[in-house]
């Protein structure tokens, strides 16, 4: 058994901010979130051994790879640091954060910088979700659309319909949660935004169909951002916590993980689960892996979640892939109130990725990060009372890489 990696802090970026607007890219974006972490966590950039960064799309929405080397561009005190970028699409930066973890327990460095980022908003709306289809199987996904992941997602839907049945009330409810939960986070995409009555129904006008399946209001919402997490070895977070006056026992750590994949192509998973209880069951397995390795049960020692809300079929399929109820009855969940806040297990207190937004790159080191915050009992207007253990469960493309991690800080 490794000892535990630590989370020392992070920050995040305001994902309301359009970069682009003020003259500035996705340069300007990691330096804001390099600095704000290391200062964040009272940290000089040569207590930095190693550096990750996840990032999906930077080629295609900026004409710009290499992002590994963009850090020390940018905040040259870490000139000279090992650093490489990770892509899973979605999940990239949770990638990051696996490998950062993998270079901890073996030893190679003591305090890792991992780093998502993120930016969409400097091209117009159609040509990024057309840069967001490289994530399936260019050419081969065989489903007849405008917009892939809505139509993809779509699919999920009607898919849990022809299983179990599938009211859509619970996918508006599971909107209206996670835009009511980002109202209260300063750092939210939509923490501004208005809606009316019709807005979490499935009226044509208020909460238009865009793609069978897949309404306005189901969708996350695509931003810029970023978000950085300092991550260390017992030893190192040992020192760090004498050092400010404290004990290594108020940091949280990473208690488990889990990581699977599936290929590419969404239909190939769904006929080869066509068999099983659960749609996908390597998220399934993921999940369990985290627990596993956490040395926990299940879902019962969780007090919250921080899951993959691309859309709202993504978290309804997330409720049950958690046990929160048996495979098929997600709708349980959200009638009885388990996920909402003072619930069993409350669910995206941070707005998720359809409230607080998802800069794609960045979505699972926000995660995290939001995760250790809850644990730590500093998530401010967010935070669930008595928080000690908090599970993340982050998916790219259409549940092709999934990686869930256990955050815990039982003191």
């Amino acid at each position: 058994m490794h000892e535990p990696v630590y989370v020392l802090g992070g920050y995040q970026t305001d994902f309301a901010k359009v970069w682009s607007r003020q003259g500035q890219d996705i340069s300007d974006i990691t330096r804001e979130a390099t600095l704000g972490a290391l200062a964040a966590c009272e940290l000089d950039a040569a207590s930095i051994a190693s550096i990750h960064v996840g990032n999906a799309f930077g080629e295609l929405q900026r004409q710009q790879a290499h992002l590994g080397a963009m850090v020390a561009q940018v905040v040259p005190e870490l000139w000279g640091v090992p650093a490489m970028r990770h892509e899973g699409a979605c999940a990239s930066s949770s990638l990051g954060v696996l490998s950062a973890m993998a270079e901890i327990e073996a030893g190679r460095y003591d305090c890792v910088l991992v780093l998502g980022v993120e930016e969409f908003k400097n091209l117009p709306g159609n040509v990024a979700s057309q840069n967001q289809n490289a994530a399936a199987w260019q050419g081969h996904e065989d489903i007849d659309c405008t917009f892939m992941w809505p139509a993809a997602f779509g699919l999920l839907a009607q898919e849990y319909e022809r299983r179990y049945g599938l009211d859509r009330k619970h996918l508006n409810r599971i909107a209206e949660l996670n835009y009511s939960h980002a109202r209260r986070n300063p750092l939210a995409q939509t923490r501004k935004w208005a809606f009316d009555a019709l807005s979490f129904t499935d009226d044509d006008e208020a909460n238009p169909v865009i793609e069978p399946g897949t309404r306005r209001q189901d969708c996350g919402q695509i931003t810029d951002g970023a978000c950085a997490v300092v991550l260390a070895s017992a030893s190192f977070a040992r020192a760090y916590a004498q050092r400010r006056g404290s004990s290594v026992a108020k940091l949280p750590h990473i208690a488990g993980w889990g990581h699977r994949n599936a290929g590419l192509r969404l239909k190939d998973k769904l006929v080869r689960s066509a068999s099983e209880p659960y749609v996908f069951p390597h998220v399934r397995q993921t999940i369990e892996d985290a627990w596993r390795r956490a040395g926990v049960g299940g879902i019962d020692a969780m007090q919250g979640v921080e899951t993959h809300d691309c859309f709202t079929t993504t978290e309804y399929m997330a409720i049950d892939h958690l046990g929160l109820t048996a495979p098929g009855q997600s709708w349980q969940a959200v009638e009885d109130g388990s996920i909402e806040p003072g619930g069993r297990c409350p669910v995206n207190m941070s707005g998720g990725l359809i409230g607080c937004g998802h800069p794609v790159g960045a979505t699972g080191t926000r995660m995290l990060f939001d995760a250790a915050r809850q644990a730590t009992g500093t998530a401010g207007d967010c935070q669930i009372e008595g928080a000690q253990r908090i599970q993340t469960l982050n998916i790219g493309g259409s549940c092709a890489t999934v990686v869930s991690f256990v955050v815990a800080c039982p003191a």
